[in-house]
């Protein structure tokens, strides 16, 4: 009987875990990753994780596609998908509160206080679309409250979202552009080229909500998901992504 016993337990546990379907809005990749590792091993499920914009999962949610939970970029698209009926009402949170950061790939291109685009002398600005990208629309706000949005403007390089922005400037195609700071911090500092870290006074607070989806209403997966990123732990490796909790 003995001998049963804990290949019948693993077998329980086993039968209990579960996969979450997860649309995760793009400049939150590296940390989502690091925290669906950190979930499979402190309670078993899996968490499915698929990348993108936010106003383009929106449209993917409304037309079914199977995802359960949403962490977006901003607070409005998962407040529209609860009034809509799409998501669970009061269900919804903010996970992180996103910073906004100007990045080069060359060390010492940017100057910590963002004097670079005052003295010009580059020929591309990477940002995201302001109309689908909440990065974007705050990097337009700063550039507007620095009163150099017409003086740049014309140097724009768009990227469909915060991706696609990073990799506008990482690969050299801009010389330096308005990214996610989470996508060029690790451990509390710049990975990689030199930034300038927006003042969060020249833009609304970038608020990234979470939301249950009809679809993961009931699953225990997607409770424990959602549960899990209120801890402790997913605080800890959160902030160290140089988001706010």
């Amino acid at each position: 009987m003995r001998r049963l016993l804990i290949p019948l337990l693993f077998a329980a546990c086993t039968a209990r875990a579960g996969d979450v379907q997860v649309a995760v809005a793009a400049n939150f990749t590296a940390p989502a990753k690091l925290l669906a590792a950190e979930f499979e091993k402190d309670s078993g499920h899996r968490a499915q994780l698929a990348f993108g914009g936010t106003g383009k999962f929106y449209a993917q949610i409304r037309n079914g596609a199977p995802f359960e939970v949403l962490l977006a970029a901003d607070d409005e698209t998962p407040a529209k998908l609860a009034q809509e009926g799409v998501a669970v009402a009061g269900s919804r949170y903010t996970y992180a509160t996103g910073r906004l950061a100007l990045w080069s790939a060359q060390p010492g291109y940017v100057d910590d206080k963002g004097e670079v685009l005052k003295k010009g002398g580059f020929r591309h600005l990477a940002i995201a679309n302001p109309k689908l990208a909440p990065y974007g629309a705050a990097a337009v706000e700063a550039l507007t409250a620095l009163g150099r949005l017409d003086a740049v403007q014309a140097k724009f390089v768009q990227g469909e979202n915060i991706a696609q922005t990073h990799q506008f400037v990482a690969s050299g195609n801009a010389e330096l552009g308005f990214v996610a700071l989470s996508q060029v911090m690790k451990d509390g500092r710049i990975s990689a080229g030199s930034a300038w870290i927006v003042p969060t006074d020249l833009h609304r607070p970038i608020r990234q909500d979470a939301v249950l989806l009809n679809k993961g209403r009931g699953r225990p997966a997607a409770e424990a998901w959602l549960g899990f990123l209120k801890g402790d732990k997913a605080k800890t490796i959160i902030m160290s992504f140089g988001y706010e909790v």
